[in-house]
């Protein structure tokens, strides 16, 4: 279904209305970009990861890629072991189980909206964003090559 508009510039728009049932075989997911903040008062960053949620097929997953060298241009005494801890953390919370600790009873939904709650961290999540998917595993992986990488 799409509907024409008309935006304030006068320009006609059309725009895409996906209703549940009418995405074929598309699932509606969500993301967030996990962004690596070394000196919270320069507020520079680097993206170092993308988690990724998926309501219809019960899926949150993680991946993350930490490019050193960007981090160490960024802050060159930043803690990059620590880093690295605390993006494994966060793909470890998304697998479930033992390692994901206090959370490994939650569902996927509270793990990931959990994850991408604001935190004045070094590692921090970006604003959620959604798409549509057939596999929402190798869309985790698209993302990070295609955003983080």
């Amino acid at each position: 279904m799409s509907q024409t508009h008309i935006n304030v510039a006068g320009h006609v728009v059309e725009r895409h209305i996906t209703r549940s049932g009418q995405g074929g075989d598309r699932d509606v997911f969500e993301y967030a970009l996990l962004r690596v903040v070394p000196r919270v008062e320069r507020g520079e960053c680097i993206n170092a990861g993308v988690l990724v949620y998926c309501r219809a097929k019960a899926y949150v997953g993680a991946r993350t890629h930490l490019d050193e060298a960007r981090l160490l241009a960024l802050d060159p005494a930043a803690d990059v072991a620590g880093v690295r801890a605390a993006l494994g953390a966060v793909e470890a919370v998304c697998a479930g189980g033992e390692a994901a600790g206090g959370a490994a009873g939650d569902d996927p939904g509270r793990r990931f909206r959990w994850l991408v709650a604001p935190r004045s961290t070094i590692v921090q999540p970006g604003p959620v964003h959604t798409g549509l998917t057939r596999d929402a595993a190798a869309e985790t992986e698209r993302l990070l090559d295609l955003l983080v990488r």
